[in-house]
């Protein structure tokens, strides 16, 4: 019989080491090395010898004829879930065979969008929905207070992962979901449920699962306190889709943000409410993050973003106040505070504005994370705006990235960004030089510039420098 050695893996880089360490000496991580057991490998394995004559041959198929065998008429390459959000979010819908994991805190409404999922396939492909949180009657509950319905869905309350695989292998479901991996267990792993080595174990045998049969997985994970899925960082990479469920603490609006996508688009975003009858897909945006007073206002003005593969109009507010005591303050939201540091710099340098005694805030109304360099423009406009006390029109959007030298820079997709503010009524738009369109678009007035200086000018008028 042979001897079991013992590995460490560490749960952040997956590196190997002969002995437990404090540290990985791979990644510097503390605390992430766990005991693995590996059997050694047989001699013959290797090169040429007898164990050779052992190991199955493995098939290799042609991409042409796999890629011809999908698009062939009558298959599907997608199943849509019901809603356009959700399946923009996964790329044009769910794809058979794929494994998706989604996350997001206690009580986001992951099971209840999973369940409203399962009803909608279930009228088309049979459906599987295991739950080791819930008993088959509390799912069925809930379902009717979501008033779906419940053809072709079959439900079971297990832990135990190797019949789960069993069930799924004998019924074949289109959809199979689990709620949630970190309470189901293998025996392969001889520890808890939720432990480092049952997590993955219990993914890669679902990932087999949905590789071989067709199936498509849908996992539930449980997020720790930093907003990470719980487990080792191999989770995701194992999975084809990874979805966090994101929210405002003060709204009913929710988020579901893709992160890794195989089949689509990474970091697309879809926008949901919370209803009492389960949870509806926002299909404006713009309701959300456009609630703006209709007359002109100070420190406010209508950013022109991108999130994923879509233009999306938010609110960006700035707010300058004298200095009360101690060190100015610097605070933003849904914004990077260094990079609003940078862009104060720019103003005082370039446009001759100091700020060094007063506290400046800037937000992003709805609670959204902007991550790219276009906001610069418009929170600057915002802050001189709120600043001079001078009003903003109500219909002036802008976007624009700033550089260390006062020039604004272009931004991409600006053609994109100009078409969907016209379309949302929209008049005047300030937007990079490089970024004007060659042709106009239609019902809106486009004003190109090329420094911030100029941008100033044009939005607040001579007096702003």
């Amino acid at each position: 019989m042979a001897r079991t050695n013992l590995v460490y893996v560490c749960d952040a880089c997956h590196g190997e080491s002969a002995k437990w360490q404090g540290q990985c000496p791979q990644c510097a991580q503390w605390n992430t090395l766990v005991a693995r057991s590996v059997a050694p490998a047989a001699r013959g394995a290797r090169g040429g010898g007898r164990g050779a004559a052992l190991v199955e041959t493995v098939a290799a198929a042609p991409l042409a004829e796999q890629l011809a065998a999908a698009e062939a008429p009558g298959v599907t390459s997608r199943w849509s879930l019901g809603s356009g959000e959700l399946d923009r979010v996964l790329g044009g819908g769910l794809v058979p065979g794929s494994v998706t994991l989604l996350g997001g805190e206690p009580g986001i409404g992951k099971s209840t969008l999973l369940l409203q999922v399962a009803s909608h396939l279930g009228a088309s492909h049979p459906v599987l929905y295991v739950s080791g949180e819930e008993s088959a009657s509390q799912i069925a509950l809930r379902a009717r207070r979501l008033e779906l319905r419940l053809d072709g869905i079959q439900a079971a309350c297990e832990t135990d992962l190797d019949a789960i695989i069993a069930l799924a292998a004998s019924q074949r479901p289109g959809l199979l979901v689990i709620d949630s991996i970190q309470t189901m267990s293998v025996a392969a792993a001889d520890s808890s449920a939720g432990s480092v080595s049952q997590l993955r174990e219990c993914t890669a045998a679902l990932v087999r699962l949905a590789k071989s049969t067709g199936t498509a997985v849908w996992i539930v994970g449980h997020v720790t306190k930093e907003g990470a899925i719980a487990g080792p960082r191999m989770l995701e990479h194992l999975v084809d889709t990874v979805l966090y469920f994101e929210r405002d603490d003060a709204s009913r609006f929710r988020m579901v943000r893709a992160t890794k996508n195989r089949f689509g688009a990474a970091n697309e975003l879809g926008f949901f409410l919370m209803t009492a009858t389960g949870i509806r897909e926002v299909r404006n945006p713009a309701a959300i993050f456009l609630a703006r007073a209709p007359e002109p206002v100070v420190g406010s003005v209508v950013l022109v973003t991108r999130d994923g593969t879509r233009p999306l109009l938010v609110e960006v507010q700035g707010l300058v106040d004298r200095m009360r005591f101690g060190q100015p303050r610097r605070v933003t939201q849904g914004l990077d505070a260094g990079r609003l540091a940078m862009l104060l710099a720019v103003l005082n340098r370039h446009a001759g504005l100091s700020l060094q005694e007063h506290d400046v805030f800037a937000n992003v109304v709805g609670g959204l994370q902007v991550d790219e360099p276009a906001w610069d423009l418009p929170v600057a406009v915002a802050l001189v705006s709120s600043l001079q006390d001078i009003k903003l029109p109500a219909q002036l959007a802008m976007f624009g990235e700033v550089g260390l030298t006062g020039e604004v820079r272009p931004v991409s997709f600006g053609e994109e960004r100009i078409r969907e503010a016209a379309k949302l009524g929209f008049t005047t738009l300030i937007v990079p030089r490089d970024n004007l369109p060659r042709v106009p678009v239609p019902g809106i007035e486009v004003k190109p510039v090329s420094r911030i200086e100029d941008a100033l000018r044009l939005a607040l008028g001579r007096q702003a420098l």
